[in-house]
């Protein structure tokens, strides 16, 4: 009998604020995908991450704030049961939130890999949120913070005035046409604009 070795250590991180009135067991079930992934039988059993030192799926009631810094050893199927999550947190969400998602290639050894191999890490944003209009601000908020930390390598912040008016020209025009296609239903995915797959380094966990 052969012994299946998942060939990613899956890393979820991120925050979202809920909305007013969400209880655990709503949250249990809008996370579902991710704790019966891991085999657990409930979020409460699922909710440590693969490491020890990682603080996991954390639920402060307080601060109506879900935490998420947690990994699973999978494979690429992982990507639907993200995909059910996302969905199902929209449904909880207060505003617009983004979730990291980084596969690293568990069967790659930069040590001893050839010159010319490329591990099969991947690294994805998702973005969860009560509406388009929401999601798209988080977007639009990362990628001009993304944009600005690289030209102000160049040039004062204080003459990036007119490229971040571009980008909320383009966020605008994008709204407009998700509006007019009668997409609102569809919630948009992004990847990371300054991101790559494979190839370009290996990707840093997150340290606590």
């Amino acid at each position: 009998m052969s012994h299946y070795n998942p060939p990613f250590e899956i890393h979820v991180h991120g925050q979202v604020l809920l909305r007013p009135g969400i209880d655990f067991a709503q949250l249990q079930e809008a996370l579902r995908p991710l704790w019966k992934y891991a085999g657990a039988r409930s979020l409460a059993d699922g909710a440590a991450s693969y490491y020890e030192e990682e603080p996991g799926i954390q639920y402060d009631a307080r601060e109506r704030t879900l935490q998420i810094c947690w990994t699973v050893c999978g494979d690429e199927d992982f990507r639907q049961s993200l995909d059910d999550m996302c969905m199902s947190l929209n449904e909880l969400a207060e505003q617009g939130a983004a979730i990291e998602v980084t596969f690293y290639d568990t069967e790659f050894d930069e040590d001893e890999a050839p010159e010319d191999a490329e591990s099969r890490d991947d690294f994805l944003m998702l973005f969860v949120g009560p509406t388009p209009a929401a999601i798209m601000q988080v977007q639009r908020d990362l990628l001009v913070q993304d944009v600005v930390d690289l030209m102000e390598r160049h040039f004062d912040g204080s003459e990036l005035g007119g490229v971040v008016a571009e980008i909320d020209k383009l966020f605008s025009q994008r709204f407009d046409a998700l509006v007019n296609s009668l997409e609102i239903g569809k919630p948009p995915r992004g990847g990371n604009p300054g991101g790559s797959h494979g190839g370009g380094g290996r990707r840093p966990r997150h340290l606590h």
